[in-house]
């Protein structure tokens, strides 16, 4: 997506480049654009768990990567003399076949569970690594790999733009019955390219409507604590044009009982095989207030998300992340000293208070035969 006068995705790799992958450090932005290059499976880790890259649909893109550059580490890195990330291609990474097949496999799974850990909520995470260690399984090879990581890139994009296509209607709609005045539309945390590999899930659709000349404008939560939504969400649609306005996590209640939001769009890092939605906390508050009010509330999400394991919404790990992301603001205390803390990442939004589930396969009532019938 654009970015000044540039275009961008938020993970790519260089030709010749075989041994890193580049990603935009979003703890820097809104303030800094800054790129990441990752060399190891450790700094793929790194970036995953301190949320410089995040996102369930990028951070399992990220994670393939990582379990294509933890097999380059354990077969011994580039052959005759070539550097890393520089002048060696797949061909020239020694193959498993020279070494103990069995060794470097299990070196490759213990790294691929440390980075399922990074975040355990995502199950593109999980999805994504356990992608990438069956295909380790059947082809050790440094180019089978670097193929199945790319492909796992460009069907991810694919996915986000199709959500964009499916979720488009719906906006269509609403503009068609206001005839042309704007769609006021409510959004929690970031859901855009940033949060995947292009177009996004809950953006995607609001991207295409205003490319196709739609009169669209979003309400962006702030998002506490780490703010997604002030930094990541509100800088992704001013780049592209898009108007907006930040508010604050608490207003979307007030908004919506005075008919300012015509539809709320989000994402999902996990949704059950019964429809209930894992997003950023914040984001149950929202569907209640959605539900009181009569305002349509969606969940944007490719088919990778869906966990068919899970039926309940209980049964979804819930990230419990560092106190001081609470504590503090950029640095700077905000609470007083000693004082308890509970920072749970994530919130599940039962399918019940959900209009509809948007997806790169259509939508979607939230319910297990609506959703089991569409991934068929």
């Amino acid at each position: 997506m654009k970015v000044g006068e540039r275009y961008f995705k938020s993970i790519w790799k260089d030709e010749g480049d075989h041994g890193s992958v580049h990603v935009i450090d979003q703890r820097r932005l809104p303030f800094s654009f800054e790129v990441m290059t990752l060399g190891s499976v450790t700094q793929v880790y790194d970036a995953i768990r301190d949320m410089a890259v995040r996102g369930a649909p990028l951070i399992g893109a990220v994670a393939a990567w990582g379990v294509y550059l933890s097999f380059l580490e354990h077969t011994g890195g580039p052959a005759h003399g070539a550097r890393p990330g520089h002048d060696a291609g797949p061909e020239q990474y020694i193959n498993a076949a020279h070494n103990n097949k069995r060794d470097i496999y299990s070196l490759v799974i213990r790294d691929a569970e440390r980075l399922k850990s990074a975040r355990p909520t995502a199950v593109n995470l999980a999805w994504a690594v356990d992608y990438m260690t069956a295909v380790l399984k059947d082809y050790p090879d440094a180019g089978v790999l670097q193929k199945a990581a790319r492909g796992l890139c460009n069907e991810e994009e694919e996915r986000s733009r199709m959500i964009g296509v499916h979720g488009l209607p719906l906006i269509e709609a609403i503009s068609s019955k206001k005839h042309g005045e704007p769609v006021n539309i409510l959004t929690h945390c970031n859901a855009g390219w940033l949060a995947c590999v292009d177009y996004g899930t809950a953006l995607a659709p609001v991207y295409l409507a205003h490319d196709r000349g739609i009169r669209v404008h979003v309400w962006v939560d702030e998002t506490r604590p780490r703010n997604q939504g002030s930094k990541l969400t509100a800088w992704e649609l001013l780049n592209h044009g898009v108007p907006c306005t930040l508010i604050t996590d608490n207003a979307g209640g007030h908004l919506m009982q005075n008919g300012m939001v015509d539809i709320v769009l989000v994402g999902c890092d996990r949704a059950t095989a019964s429809g209930d939605v894992a997003n950023k906390t914040g984001t149950y508050l929202k569907a209640l207030a959605a539900n009181d009010n009569g305002v349509p509330f969606w969940s944007a999400l490719p088919a990778s998300t869906f966990d068919l394991s899970v039926d309940r919404p209980g049964q979804i790990d819930i990230e419990e992340r560092d106190a001081d992301e609470v504590r503090t603001i950029d640095g700077v205390n905000i609470a007083p000293e000693g004082i308890a803390v509970s920072n749970y990442g994530f919130d599940v939004t039962p399918a019940r208070l959900i209009t509809g589930l948007i997806t790169d396969r259509g939508i979607c009532r939230a319910e297990k035969e609506s959703i089991l019938k569409m991934l068929s």
